[in-house]
């Protein structure tokens, strides 16, 4: 059961990863489900403080990554149409991989940017890039902070390396 329980741990903190840069995914939850599956090994002493402060975190990243492309958007001038274009196109990008939820977001601000005001294109494509780079920012942050979620991961695993032979 312990074996199940620390590879099924390692597999989802994995997918966590990929699913940080793939949106269909929940990157950080699913990595910290990861994270929580070796302390469940009764074997290996519970760290409270650790679990807390990771799943307080992942939550966090879970709402700042919905919120980044669209503060991007309104960081770089575009409007409430912007704003909720970003959010329009990055949920339409998900049903058309792979390219899909990194253009979505782009053309959703640069298309609500135009609804505003047809004749400002150039606000609109700089809102659109304020978008982008949120998404950017989003993507950067969600894999950061899996891949700590996999170090801490290891850390458990390679003090308990009695409990393992």
């Amino acid at each position: 059961m312990e074996y199940l329980l620390l590879l099924s741990g390692l597999v989802l903190i994995l997918l966590g990863i990929v699913g940080s840069i793939l949106p269909a995914l929940p990157g950080a939850p699913i990595s910290w489900v990861g994270l929580f599956l070796i302390y469940l090994i009764p074997e290996i002493k519970i760290n409270y403080w650790v679990l807390g402060i990771t799943l307080v975190l992942t939550i966090l990243i879970a709402v700042l990554d919905y919120v980044l492309p669209s503060k991007g958007t309104k960081y770089f001038g575009g409007s409430k149409y912007g704003i909720w274009g970003t959010n329009i196109g990055l949920i339409a990008g998900l049903f058309f991989p792979p390219l899909g939820f990194i253009i979505g977001p782009f053309l959703g601000a640069f298309i609500g940017e135009l609804i505003y005001n047809s004749k400002d294109t150039k606000g609109a494509f700089k809102a659109a890039v304020g978008s982008f780079l949120g998404l950017l920012a989003s993507t950067f942050m969600k894999v950061l902070f899996c891949l700590v979620l996999l170090g801490v991961y290891l850390v458990v695993f390679f003090s308990n390396l009695e409990v393992w032979f």
